[in-house]
């Protein structure tokens, strides 16, 4: 049995019991997705290899939710943290209904990002490309809105996507805020290290939860009992 972290109750706790919470969870997340880390460094970056980088990609599906429910759960009590139980809680109530939404999507994105890595082989003309990557950024958008739903609410499989497809549009400003993330931390990578997005992951995710409060709200007043 671990001993609780014990803080105290002024901003500087608040702050620290934060940091704890999201060391934490990004410790713990590392630990979920290591098998496929350690399988993407072996696929290496060949373009033939994608649908090998899917299948070492299907452990983020379930960590990422884990995550997002100890992130959203964390205790308010800066007496009583404990966001490794939040996340081995989360993990088990959400490791299956990710993976079936997150199996067809990294399905999905690899056939896109296959396409579009030998799209001069396709015959098709240039403004395909521009239209695949769309539907590709876009796809990923919904997923952030269904890991987000996956994670917090109890729903069957297709009740989840076609929520998260709904949300699109109704909550631009969550789907916008989800798209700034995902901008940011491609830019990040691309300009600093592609280690970025591990070690970033919680700090994101938090954020994420944010721009979701409108969806998580509607969610929890129109579509809960």
């Amino acid at each position: 049995m671990s001993t609780p972290v014990t803080f105290g109750q002024g901003a500087l706790s608040r702050a620290a019991a934060l940091v704890h919470t999201l060391l934490t969870v990004e410790a713990l997340l590392l630990v979920g997705v290591s098998p496929g880390l350690a399988g993407l460094l072996l696929v290496g970056p060949d373009p033939a290899n994608l649908p090998l980088a899917a299948v070492c990609l299907l452990p983020l599906g379930p960590a990422t939710a884990a995550a997002l429910y100890a992130l959203h759960h964390r205790d308010h009590d800066l007496t009583d943290l404990h966001p490794a139980r939040a996340y081995w809680r989360g993990w088990r109530l959400n490791a299956v209904p990710a993976l079936k939404l997150w199996t067809p999507l990294l399905a999905w994105l690899t056939v896109i990002a296959f396409t579009l890595t030998h799209f001069p082989a396709t015959g098709l003309p240039g403004w395909w490309a521009v239209l695949l990557a769309a539907v590709g950024a876009g796809s990923l958008l919904w997923g952030a809105h269904a890991l987000v739903l996956t994670a917090l609410f109890t729903f069957r499989a297709r009740d989840t996507a076609r929520l998260a497809a709904y949300f699109l549009f109704r909550h631009a400003r969550a789907t916008l805020g989800a798209a700034s993330l995902l901008v940011l931390t491609a830019a990040g990578t691309a300009v600093l290290t592609e280690a970025l997005p591990a070690l970033l992951a919680a700090p994101v995710l938090l954020s994420l939860l944010h721009s979701s409060r409108p969806v998580i709200a509607e969610t929890r007043k129109d579509f809960t009992a």
